[in-house]
């Protein structure tokens, strides 16, 4: 039995539909098209990896997820819900994306019951949530008597983590969650997003450079390059060797290119 939960009934084999849908998207910043995806659909209780090199459009794709930006052409939507013409989607989801998400002159407590407050939790609902994460937290966070800035970068992360699953959000989108934690603390962070959406039917969206955690968690996974999807896998066993061989084979294609380039001067 998982030791992570949300306090409401488990879903141990959750009705798959589409929680995200995604159409004809594009987002263009003056000549230059960041990101054009025709179609992509992620489904409810799919923990969904997207990789790629910095500058593939991941970060461009999760703000708008969000509604952070606003699209060239196309549209986002969240259960059947715009993003750009409806908040009513807003409470369904739930990310952490970087420091800029923390508040960093509270204490993690203060952070949990703030975010709780915003999502219909009291302290008390938010207290006993946050009992199943004392072995993450690992007597460094709540109670530590510092403010969140004063955190190192892994505990910060791992705060901001935890405040995303308050609340019982169906979506969670978490941008590079490995990095900056050390390894026992990766382990217990795969375990968690597995049990929450393997028995809560949670959605997670997953950005990282990291292939191999990737792999071990998402079940399925996009690769995406200058912009556009050009790969979509349902993980298996080989699904890490073919990653690294595809990154691979782009490096070997971009020294081909910098030698043709040369040689035509």
């Amino acid at each position: 039995m998982s030791k992570y939960k949300h306090p409401s009934p488990k879903i141990k084999h959750p009705i798959f539909n589409n929680m995200i849908t995604i159409q004809n998207l594009k987002k263009t910043y003056g000549n230059a098209t960041v990101l054009n995806i025709e179609n992509l659909e992620i489904q409810k209780g799919e923990t969904f990896g997207l990789v790629g090199n910095n500058g593939a459009g991941k970060t461009t794709l999760f703000s708008l997820v969000l509604d952070l930006i606003q699209p060239t052409t196309g549209f986002v939507s969240v259960d059947n819900i715009k993003v750009n013409e409806s908040e009513a989607w807003k409470n369904k989801v739930s990310a952490f994306i970087d420091e800029t998400f923390l508040i960093g002159y509270l204490t993690p407590e203060e952070y949990f019951y703030f975010i709780g407050e915003l999502r219909g939790q009291n302290k008390a609902s938010v207290d006993e949530f946050l009992k199943q994460f004392h072995d993450l937290f690992n007597g460094e966070i709540v109670n530590s008597g510092k403010y969140v800035r004063d955190l190192s970068k892994g505990n910060q992360k791992k705060v901001g983590i935890v405040g995303a699953l308050i609340g019982k959000p169906e979506i969670i989108i978490l941008d590079e969650p490995f990095a900056n934690l050390d390894p026992s603390t990766q382990i217990k962070l795969k375990n968690m997003i597995r049990d929450f959406a393997n028995e809560n039917g949670v959605t997670f969206l997953i950005s990282s450079h990291d292939l191999a955690h990737t792999t071990e968690v998402c079940n399925r996974i996009v690769v995406v390059n200058k912009g556009e999807v050009v790969r979509d896998i349902q993980t298996t066993p080989e699904t890490l060797q073919d990653l690294e061989k595809y990154f691979a084979d782009q490096v070997s294609l971009g020294k081909q290119e910098i030698s043709t380039e040369k040689t035509s001067l």
